[in-house]
């Protein structure tokens, strides 16, 4: 039994809650991001809430933190050379000869991390078998290393053809330059990733060389910061495909963890529709600056063996969450055809929505909803008091612009932004078949709750799930992110009763790696193998996950075959009969971190109070109710206006409110 301590960094707030096992009890916590020093909030945090004898005594810190994905999309990284094999210096920007947007005539591809004239190239060839067709070259590396030192590089991606079925010539590499006076940083592509697709996997690489300077130093002030604070636990950081890894193998392994941010609110949505057996949900995590989505299936999260970070693939585990820049610190302006726009720019903590008090003079979608009276009476976290005068003077601003009333543009903005999520929905649902009209909403973050029945009724939702500890959820997710290591090697052979002796060989050779990380060894350490699987003459197929035996395939090639095709008939509604084959292998160690659910919290009475506010449905403002979370007792009926310590939830008319056994609220339209 222990003390876990969890810490999510968004655009605006940083949120933390922290969880006693032993006495099971809960603190939920939000304070203001520092943007240029991102882990002074993450200790505000814990010292304005955690007691000093918490932290002394906590056995984990788990922190979910987006520095890696902003230092990609800011490009405020390390300065990258590369090394490449000879002719295929242009692998970045040849990229896969596709286009984004297809019909977008004006469209340019993101420039490469690395600028041509930092590409150099080396004589050498390994093929696809792993056998050397040229040996390396290593006579031009010392003119290599002078000139990366004169334009003042700071890490080095070495990217070799094949390297991912030998990776000699890259270990030799980086010998070489260590030899000729390297002092920086050196990613190699096998240790990035054991895959094929060269192009993806050069792109892995040049980001990993990007952010590690960055997010390890960031990581090394974040546990010097805690330390000062009496922590003597284990540090952690949620992986882009779930789980949580250590902070010296985040360090080595950055490109891990540029999505763990938005994962913390997709583990808790596993946790929560397994706790309350719901098959099919999907999340709305709205903060400050962005909107992250997720479909929660049978208890998962759709997890992804290959990610994009602006126009860039990264070659990794990844849940599919889809982020938009659409948040309560989204900006509305008017477009140059003269059209009301939200978003993607954000007021962020600093100066945010006008609102605030802090400066802010532009109007935001939360000042949208404070002129709207969707926050009620206006006290929010980290003591903010909202100012109803400054908010609709912000959207008086842009309401005489684009010609309308104040009322008229509030409404706007609301469901301009509201729109924006939806179609993030969508993508992750209507476009792969599935009817969202059939799942249950599960909104959170600081502004989630409040768009929790705009977003049902545009996608024509009739069930919502509002969490405990809403406002915060995704720090609360972060708190059951098991300790997981994996790594996969592309080894491409037909299905077939010979080739379960290989996999095992290749299954055993990613366990041993996995072993030598040495970063997790606990006697609850579970073993876990999936295979990638397609049809002959396929070029993608699903990743299977097959039963392990002592680290060894438990089932036969007939077995394997099955599982592939209920997964396939499950997904694309038909089978073949072709010859399936084997793409590539992968491993997985995970140790489970103790499952935790929130109790019902007790009702504590709170005097009502009342509210004007705008009902979107009979389009006028009427009479809220206002009530505290804790005090519900009995359904209600909206309109009313549910408040907690860091979210608020916005209930209109014909909407029905009920507390769970867990301390959810779960609202329907109409009655029960």
């Amino acid at each position: 039994m222990a003390t876990r301590i969890g810490v999510d960094i968004g655009g605006t707030f940083t949120d933390l809650v922290f969880f006693d096992e032993q006495t099971g009890e809960t603190r939920e916590g939000k304070v203001p991001t520092v943007p240029e020093a991102p882990e002074e909030g993450v200790i505000r945090a814990i010292r304005e809430f955690v007691p000093s004898k918490v932290i002394a005594s906590a056995a984990y810190f788990l922190h979910g933190t987006t520095v890696g994905l902003n230092a990609l999309l800011e490009r405020r990284g390390a300065k990258v050379g590369m090394i490449c094999t000879k002719g295929f210096r242009d692998v970045l920007e040849i990229r896969r000869g596709d286009r984004a947007e297809m019909y977008n005539l004006f469209w340019e591809q993101p420039a490469p991390l690395v600028p041509r004239h930092l590409r150099r190239e080396v004589e050498g060839r390994i093929l696809f078998d792993g056998s050397e067709h040229k040996p390396l070259d290593a006579g031009a590396v010392a003119v290599h290393v002078e000139a990366f030192q004169a334009e003042g590089v700071d890490s080095i991606a070495v990217c070799f053809m094949n390297a991912y079925a030998n990776p000699a010539h890259e270990l030799r590499m980086a010998e070489l330059l260590r030899e000729h006076g390297w002092t920086g940083d050196i990613s190699l592509s096998h240790k990035v990733s054991r895959e094929y697709r060269e192009y993806e996997r050069f792109s892995t690489t040049a980001i990993d060389a990007f952010v590690r300077r960055r997010m390890s130093s960031y990581l090394q002030r974040l546990e010097a910061g805690l330390a000062e604070l009496g922590f003597k636990g284990r540090c952690l950081i949620t992986r882009s495909g779930s789980g949580s890894m250590t902070f010296a193998e985040a360090g080595d392994r950055p490109f891990e963890t540029i999505m763990s941010g938005p994962v913390g609110g997709a583990q808790g949505g596993s946790e929560i529709a397994e706790s309350l057996q719901i098959r099919s949900l999907i999340t709305a995590d709205v903060g400050g600056t962005s909107f992250d989505t997720a479909l929660i299936m049978d208890g998962a999260a759709k997890v992804l063996f290959e990610g994009e970070v602006a126009g860039m693939p990264v070659q990794t585990p990844w849940v599919d969450v889809r982020s938009i820049g659409s948040g309560g610190g989204s900006i509305a302006y008017r477009d140059i055809g003269g059209l009301l726009r939200v978003g993607p720019r954000s007021a962020g903590a600093v100066p945010g929505p006008a609102c605030y008090g802090k400066g802010g003079t532009e109007p935001a979608t939360t000042d949208a909803a404070a002129y709207l009276g969707m926050l009620g009476p206006g006290k929010l976290a980290s003591g903010i008091r909202l100012d109803f005068d400054a908010a609709e003077r912000a959207i008086g601003n842009v309401a005489e612009q684009i010609g309308q009333d104040v009322l008229a543009t509030a409404v706007g903005i609301m469901r301009i932004a509201t729109s924006s999520m939806a179609n993030a929905m969508r993508e992750i649902t209507v476009e792969q078949g599935l009817d969202p009209r059939t799942m249950t909403l599960l909104p959170f973050g600081g502004a989630g709750p409040m768009f929790a029945i705009l977003l049902a009724d545009e996608l024509q939702i009739r069930s919502i799930v509002v969490p405990p500890l809403a406002g915060n959820f995704s720090a609360w997710g972060l708190l059951g992110a098991d300790m997981v290591q994996t790594a996969a090697q592309t080894r491409i052979m037909p299905l077939g009763e010979d080739s379960i002796e290989q996999i095992n060989d290749v299954l055993g050779e990613l366990f041993e790696e996995l072993d030598r990380r040495g970063e997790i060894s606990d006697p609850s350490l579970v073993s876990e193998a999936s295979l990638d699987l397609r049809y002959v003459g396929q070029e993608h197929g699903p990743t299977i996950q097959i039963p392990l035996r002592d680290r060894r395939l438990a089932v036969s090639a007939a077995d394997i075959r099955t599982l592939f095709e209920q997964d396939y008939l499950r997904t694309f509604g038909s089978t073949m009969e072709f010859p399936v084959e084997i793409v590539a292998a992968r491993a997985t160690n995970r140790i489970p971190l103790p499952r935790r659910e929130h109790a019902a919290p007790a009702v504590q009475p709170q005097p009502k109070a009342t509210w004007q506010a705008y009902s979107f449905k009979r389009r006028d403002f009427m009479e809220f109710d206002v009530v505290d979370r804790t005090s519900i007792r009995q359904p209600i009926d909206g309109p009313v206006i549910i408040t907690e310590s860091t979210a608020t939830l916005y209930v209109d008319e014909g909407w029905h409110v009920r507390t769970g056994d867990k301390g959810e609220l779960v609202i329907s339209q109409g009655q029960d």
